[in-house]
């Protein structure tokens, strides 16, 4: 059950993360101004591979989650929800496995995003870059 909560979550940080993108262009600008902070935990030490992969993932589960954020809204009774929910953890995974990473450290990936602005910006630039070369 963990795992599913995590990876929902995940997929939350990443539909806010593909929704962010418009706006880490803005704002990269305003943050080359500003002190970067170094008074600040270091996060994990993720190697630029694991981010690329991270974002490829992201993106992959950013269209999952809003495929089954409908099947869910549309599934009649608990257990239904249950199986939605179950499918969309499955899929999710499958997601991450095929970007080349571990479940846990695509959860860890997503936990330092969340408390290391700076990081967050070089995923999205990653995601970022990446949805340019493929269009």
């Amino acid at each position: 059950m963990q795992r599913i909560t995590a990876l929902f979550s995940a997929a939350l940080l990443s539909v806010g993360l593909m929704g962010s993108m418009a706006h880490a262009q803005e704002n990269a600008a305003g943050a080359a101004d500003q002190p970067s902070a170094e008074t600040q935990a270091p996060a994990q030490n993720f190697s630029d591979a694991q981010l690329q992969k991270f974002a490829d993932a992201s993106k992959e589960i950013a269209v999952i989650s809003q495929d089954y954020t409908k099947r869910l809204q549309e599934a009649e009774g608990e257990d239904a929800q249950k199986q939605v929910r179950q499918e969309a953890n499955d899929k999710m995974v499958e997601a991450v496995q095929n970007s080349g990473l571990e479940v846990d450290t695509f959860n860890a990936i997503g936990q330092a995003i969340q408390q290391d602005p700076e990081l967050m910006q070089r995923v999205q630039e990653m995601a970022q870059a990446s949805s340019e070369a493929s269009s």
